[in-house]
Parts: C-alpha cells; sequence; structure tokens
C-alpha cells in the first residue's frame, strides 16, 4: 500500500495544500471541528483500525522545574537494571514515551536526519523495544505472527519465534491482520499479545517459549474483532491484563510460571492498555473499557470505581492519563469525546469529580503529553487532525493547529518528536500560546500507525512493511 491518508483520501477525493504545505483533502481543510461527517462504514472501519499499533495507549508526560517528571507511576518499577538507552516497555523507560535521551540535534537537513539502516520487516505495526544492541518487534508471515529480536547495530536477525495465529482484521483491505502489540522486556522475559487475544512469554536470549496464556478459549474474555493489542502492566511480580467477559474480565499472571494471581471483574473490553496511578496513596490500576472507564486494585483485582464513557460501538481505544492534582485525562474517538475526572480517596473508597467534558476533542490513537497545566495532542477521527492544547482542569482550548494528519509524540531532551499517519517526520515546539514546527520531512512511504522508539540519539521508526534507524545526533 502507497502513502495515503484516511477519510477523503480513501475515498479518492483530491488532495489540497494547507497553509504550511501539507497534502490535505477538501474536506479536512473546510472545518476544524470536523462536524460534518461523512456516512458509510468506509470512514468508521478506517478509522477504528488505528487502534491497534499504539496499544491503544494515550501515555501522559509532564515537565516539572528542571526535569521530566514522573509522578504518578506508583508500584511499577521502571526497567530496573537497564541502561539509559534502553526502551523495555511500552512507552519507554517509565511506561510515558519520555526518553532520557541527551544531545539531539535542534534541526535537521530538508532531507531529513541521517539514516543508518532500514530493512523490509512484513506486514505489522508492532513498536520496537530496545535492551543493548538488541532490538525486539513482531512481524506477519503468511497466517502465522514472528516475533523477533534483531541486531541493531546489523539489522539482521538473532532469533525468531513463530506461532499460528489466523487472523483477519474487519478491516483487513486497508489495515492487514496485525501483530499490533509491541514485545516488552520484563527481566528475562519478551512479553507479548497477539491480535487473536494469546499471550506469550519467551526467554529474551533464545526466544524459546516459556508460558502462554489464550485469553478468550481459557477465561471468555471480549471478542475483539479487529485485533487484541493490550500491552501487559508489569506490577511487583505479576502482569496485569485486560480480557473483558465475565468474573474475569482483568487478571494477573505471575511473570515467572504464568500462573494466575488474581481474576475478576465483569466488562465488556476494548483497545486499551491499562494504566497504574495512586490516588492519596491507593495504587489503582485504570483502564479506559468499551462504555466506562474503571480503576482497580493491582494486588486483588478489587474494583473501587467505575464512570460512564459511552463510544459508538465499544470502541474505546486510547489510555486515561494520570497527572499531579488527581487529574484524570480520559479522551476517545468515536463520538466518546475528552473529559477529565477529579480522583480522591479516603478508607479505600474513592470519590469521583467530572471537571468539564467536550466531545469535540478526541484523540483517536498515538500519545498525549502533559506540559504544566496543558495537554497536547492530535485531535480528530473521521476529518481533519488538529494538534491540540487544552487547559487539563478546565478544558479551555488553547488552540488548535493544522499541518499534519492523525500524529504522536515522543519527549526527549526538550524536543519533541512528531510521526504523522503519512510518514511526515518533525521536531516540534509546542506552548501554550504557539505550536512552532522547527523541522520536517516525509520520511516514511507506507501507513505509520507505530510508535516511534528512541534509544539515545538513535530513533526507530516502523511504518506497515519496514523498519528504519536515524541518527538525531546530527553529526
Amino acid at each position: 500500500m502507497g502513502k495515503t491518508g484516511w477519510g477523503c483520501a480513501a475515498a479518492g477525493a483530491p488532495r489540497l495544500l494547507d497553509r504550511v504545505g501539507n497534502r490535505k483533502t477538501e474536506m479536512e481543510l473546510m472545518s476544524e471541528d470536523g462536524a460534518r461527517k461523512r456516512p458509510g462504514v468506509l470512514v468508521s472501519m478506517s478509522g477504528l483500525a488505528l487502534w491497534g499499533i499504539f496499544g491503544c495507549a494515550v501515555v501522559v508526560m509532564a515537565v516539572a522545574g528542571a526535569g521530566w517528571d514522573h509522578a504518578g507511576r506508583a508500584g511499577e518499577e521502571p526497567q530496573a537494571g537497564g541502561s539509559s538507552r534502553d526502551w523495555l516497555l511500552w512507552g519507554g523507560p517509565h511506561r510515558d514515551f519520555i526518553a532520557p535521551s541527551t544531545g539531539l540535534a535542534s534541526t535537521w537537513p530538508a532531507s531529513g536526519p541521517r539514516k543508518l539502516w532500514s530493512r523490509a520487516l512484513g506486514d505489522g505495526y508492532s513498536s520496537i523495544a530496545v535492551e543493548g544492541t538488541t532490538l525486539y518487534t513482531t512481524y506477519r508471515r503468511g497466517s502465522d505472527d514472528v516475533i523477533t529480536a534483531l541486531d541493531s547495530r546489523t539489522r539482521t536477525s538473532i532469533w525468531e519465534y513463530t506461532y499460528a495465529a489466523k487472523f483477519q482484521s474487519s478491516y483487513a483491505e486497508a489495515v492487514g491482520p496485525g501483530p499490533y502489540a509491541m514485545p516488552q522486556v520484563v527481566g528475562d522475559r519478551i512479553v507479548t499479545a497477539s491480535g487473536t487475544g494469546i499471550i506469550h512469554s519467551l526467554d529474551k536470549k533464545t526466544g524459546r517459549p516459556i508460558w502462554s496464556h489464550d485469553l478468550y478459549k481459557e477465561f471468555g474474555g471480549t471478542f475483539l474483532e479487529f485485533g487484541y493489542s493490550c500491552h501487559a502492566l508489569p506490577y511487583k511480580d505479576t502482569l496485569i491484563l485486560l480480557a473483558g467477559g465475565h468474573g474475569s474480565g482483568a487478571l494477573a499472571f505471575r511473570q515467572s510460571d504464568g500462573a494466575v494471581v488474581w481474576k475478576g471483574l465483569d466488562f465488556q473490553n476494548a483497545h486499551s492498555s491499562p494504566l497504574l496511578i495512586e490516588v492519596d496513596g491507593q495504587p489503582q490500576v485504570v483502564a479506559l473499557l468499551a462504555f466506562e472507564v474503571v480503576g482497580f486494585s493491582p494486588d486483588t483485582g478489587q474494583l473501587l470505581w467505575r464512570h460512564p464513557h459511552n463510544t459508538q460501538n465499544g470502541l474505546a481505544i486510547s489510555t486515561p492519563v494520570w497527572a499531579p492534582g488527581n487529574l484524570l485525562f480520559i479522551s476517545s474517538a468515536y463520538e466518546g469525546g475528552s473529559r477529565v475526572l477529579e480522583l480522591h480517596q479516603s478508607g479505600g473508597k474513592t470519590t469521583i469529580k467530572e471537571l468539564w467534558y467536550n466531545q469535540r476533542l478526541k484523540s483517536h490513537f498515538g500519545t498525549v503529553i502533559r506540559l504544566g497545566d496543558y495537554v497536547y495532542f492530535s485531535s480528530g477521527h473521521d476529518g481533519p487532525a488538529l494538534m491540540t492544547c487544552v487547559k487539563l482542569r478546565t478544558g479551555e482550548i488553547a488552540w488548535q493547529e493544522r499541518g499534519f494528519a492523525k500524529a504522536q509524540l515522543l519527549a526527549a531532551d526538550r524536543e519533541w518528536i512528531l510521526v504523522d499517519e503519512d510518514g511526515t517526520l518533525a521536531l516540534v515546539e509546542p506552548t501554550p500560546a504557539e505550536f512552532r514546527v522547527q523541522t520536517r520531512t516525509a520520511m516514511l512511504e507506507h501507513i505509520s500507525w507505530t510508535a516511534p522508539t528512541l534509544s539515545g540519539t538513535t530513533l526507530y521508526l516502523r511504518d506497515r512493511h519496514s523498519v528504519m534507524a536515524l541518527d538525531l545526533s546530527g553529526k
């Protein structure tokens, strides 16, 4: 599949230039709020498919004082023993898409940053984990999924583990069958999930399987016709996963042998990954589900609270965002919109106050960055995608800017890296007053829905068919 956008472009609409030179459809240029929507299945299905690549994670990032603020990650041990160049978990060292890298160039030549290498990989959207000189990702080969380890210096395969995963997305002609989830490095294991709801734990040195679970067959999990992509949440000696269904909606597996430590809750699952937060000293796991957001105990699975968040056909995608002041930012497309809840607990009882709601603000996929009192994200679904700045506590929109297709952000060394679905790579600098683009270039040739990975000054990008390594040092 060649370079394309969704919406009108997918239906063959002419491409135009907006005020910053980006290709846009006529519909994308005509309305900032995207209020006019086209009927038909094509729009909703093409939009839905975007969740899988990113493991449905909208991830909070924050700046406080002179350094990044990783507050609110109670109970989660950030890649113990890893170096500052490692990217072991979904979202990086603190599961928040903030890289501890320094020495990044503040601009690039017109052709973009220096390409170290690229290679064909096979269908799929899985992000890339990094430990030392080893990369981990997954791709599709026929009707099988392949989990692979690559040498970051030579781009050659170290090992591959192949397993049958007969799955076809309900919008397969446009997005393919996956896989979607990123392999995570948890201790001496690689842990990942297939689109068919199978969890694997492999020896990271050899790729030898240690244990696996089928969330659909063993636990009656919610079948997701567009593919399962949840990233397990490491907590103490367990891995917490969302399955859905009755009595086993959430589960905790022991990391060493896959034994069930606890299971519980009834809910309809969606395309999301759980997030660990701390509410007035109490660790909680929050998850955005098909029609609600819930909080539960990471130690027992006990339900602590739930709050409605309705979406069309239960298509909730992004992970809730936790911010100082006990603020929980929730956002999704499919008429879900955005809202902020203020959570407090005393004596184990959690109270919920909804501060604001705006159906027009829609983080479809990708990441959300919090800088001070504001959140920044790409807002849009089947209309225009607008880079957006919103005051977290009040919901006041500071600005919305055209210029990119639906995009995600990664923060490091005071630089923000942006990758949009059309394959554009950019360095950006947003503030509450303006959205400044420092440099941009067309970098990827195919649909680009995979979250980027930064290891030191090496950026790893992936589109549907290939992976590349770029040098961001400017040397």
